[in-house]
């Protein structure tokens, strides 16, 4: 055997940072290549960012759309280059990422605008961003029970079904009785019930978290799409016909231009979400329950030691958290259509477990994500309802293909509570 072929070669790697550039220059060209050229000469894009009817009136914006394309793919081709070439902060690497979506979605909408399809529709800023938060609102509540029950060392799988059972109860509680927010309250509890079901099998009968999780979703849409063919669909004015919440508009705050309708001007679904959010956050980085919780999903054996209560403390966040998940899945019906169908929930319960993911077990972080699966789910919306030439069905697609890049691509490493779906036996 000669000496060439007696040396190893080792493999060519390339490094996520080159990887990460590559993306972005891909993105800067599309916003040249496909916005760009398809929107030349077809004249301006138009950005309002006032409702129709508002009574304080904002300027909207007339931009020419083509050369805003080439300018926002020229810049990502830029942070591609810069992100390629210098070791950015962590900050500067979100940043990064942040900058190049936003630039390509403006792309899109300015192309979008542009077209004869549009009919001089404009795009609608406070709309969207409206929309967002109405289809954010299921997927934090989500994220943040799979926050609550992962932060105790339980993988919670079972998100979807929380949400079905949580839209399902909701429904008929509401149009049985007539009453709105004991629909939200039964809800909610519906959802802690499956945290209760998920608990006895993880955590006494040590069943294999994962799958179990999968089962219950399995074993709820199906038997929900039973009661929903026997019971709602022959008695739908008795058992699926609820009202729906109204929009509660926050004195002053909901006055604010811009901003006062998309955050203050809503149902009580959104500010129930706020105050999840908060509390999630606070209690678990700043008490000591929250101590107590993040040791027993790190170290489960040394919070023990110490007297924390492990299994007791994982069967109440797996109820607590159900129960946001259960409010979540109530929006679904009395927060926005006022009936249910079957298999309403369609994947949000897995999109929710990305989105914690991809906010790396973290509240704030899991509520940006879910923020940004559901711009996805309202950019879908809007661009369906100005007729794009794009096909239904690839824009039904959209949440779900952003679901991947984000979790295949713009995650990167992350790390689990250490205790993350093992089962504690006490010695």
């Amino acid at each position: 055997m000669t000496a060439l072929a007696s040396v190893t070669r080792a493999p060519v790697t390339v490094s996520r940072r080159h990887q990460a550039a590559a993306v972005f220059v891909l993105f800067g060209l599309v916003d040249i290549l496909v916005f760009g050229l398809l929107a030349r000469g077809k004249g301006d894009a138009t950005f309002a960012f006032a409702l129709p009817g508002a009574s304080v009136k904002v300027p909207s914006i007339q931009v020419p759309a083509a050369p805003l394309a080439y300018i926002l793919g020229i810049a990502s081709i830029l942070i591609g280059v810069a992100r390629a070439t210098i070791d950015e902060s962590t900050a500067l690497k979100r940043l990064s990422i942040a900058a190049v979506l936003v630039f390509f979605v403006i792309s899109l909408l300015a192309w979008a605008d542009t077209g004869s399809w549009a009919n001089g529709i404009p795009v609608n800023v406070v709309s969207l961003l409206q929309g967002t938060l109405a289809a954010g609102i299921p997927l934090i509540l989500g994220a943040l029970a799979g926050c609550m029950g992962e932060r105790a060392g339980v993988i919670n799988i079972a998100i979807e079904g929380q949400l079905l059972l949580g839209a399902f109860t909701a429904a008929v509680v509401a149009s049985t009785v007539g009453v709105l927010w004991l629909g939200l309250i039964s809800g909610a509890l519906a959802g802690g019930l499956v945290g209760i079901v998920l608990g006895l099998f993880a955590i006494r009968w040590l069943v294999d978290q994962i799958i179990l999780g999968v089962v219950l979703n399995l074993l709820i849409s199906g038997l929900t799409g039973y009661l929903y063919d026997r019971l709602l669909v022959p008695e739908a004015n008795t058992f699926n016909n609820a009202l729906t919440f109204s929009a509660v508009k926050i004195p002053v705050l909901g006055d604010i231009p811009i901003i006062g309708p998309i955050f203050f001007d809503s149902t009580i679904f959104l500010y129930i979400t706020y105050a999840a959010i908060i509390a999630v956050q606070v209690g678990l980085f700043s008490t000591r329950w929250g101590l107590r919780v993040r040791a027993v999903g790190e170290h489960p054996t040394a919070a023990d030691t110490v007297g924390i209560r492990v299994l007791g403390i994982r069967y109440g966040n797996l109820i607590m958290g159900g129960m946001l998940a259960g409010i979540g899945g109530a929006y679904l019906t009395i927060g926005s259509v006022g009936t249910f169908s079957k298999d309403m929930s369609s994947g949000l319960g897995y999109i929710a477990l990305a989105a914690m993911i991809f906010g790396r077990w973290t509240p704030l972080g899991a509520t940006a994500a879910a923020l940004f699966f559901g711009f996805t789910e309202a950019l879908q919306s809007f661009m369906g309802s100005i007729s794009v030439p794009i096909s239904p069905f690839l824009l039904g697609m959209l949440p779900y293909v952003a679901t991947i890049i984000a979790v295949a691509g713009l995650v990167g490493r992350v790390r689990a509570p250490a205790a993350d779906g093992k089962p504690y036996l006490r010695s």
